[in-house]
């Protein structure tokens, strides 16, 4: 498989370090260039547009590290703050915009009432995307 252009979505858990470190070495073979996106979701009650400074001084410590990460794996990432009204919605689009031909999630280990639960974003990309999508999954601890 060959890889050109990969979106890796962050959320701010562990995982993403490592999802990154993975799209790292998955670049490093194409010379592939690499986004990352923070998705901020913004509640309907507000506009799209709405300035959110506590979500985005998050986002972006968050996107500071993770371009730290790729700066230890010695590769290059770009970043970028999104907001919408849906994440899911909004990293389908992003690739498809950016012509991206991998989404590489991490996916953060986590029970609801009991079982592993992807929550509601990761199987919206898996459904939608147009491109591959590869799921990188923290071990349980």
């Amino acid at each position: 498989m060959e890889f050109k252009k990969i979106l890796v979505p962050v959320t701010g858990t562990a995982v993403d370090d490592e999802a990154m470190r993975l799209a790292c070495r998955l670049a490093k073979k194409d010379k592939a260039k690499i986004w990352a996106v923070y998705v901020i979701t913004v509640k309907r009650s507000l506009p799209l547009e709405a300035e959110i400074e506590a979500e985005t001084k998050k986002a972006e410590d968050i996107l500071n590290r993770i371009e730290g990460v790729a700066g230890e794996e010695d590769y290059e990432a770009e970043t970028d703050v999104l907001q919408a009204r849906e994440a899911g919605l909004a990293i389908v689009d992003e690739a498809a915009e950016r012509g991206a031909d991998l989404i590489l999630m991490g996916v953060p280990y986590k029970r609801h009432f009991g079982q592993f639960s992807l929550g509601t974003v990761v199987p919206y990309v898996l459904t939608n995307a147009l491109c591959r999508v590869i799921l990188y999954h923290e071990r349980a601890t």
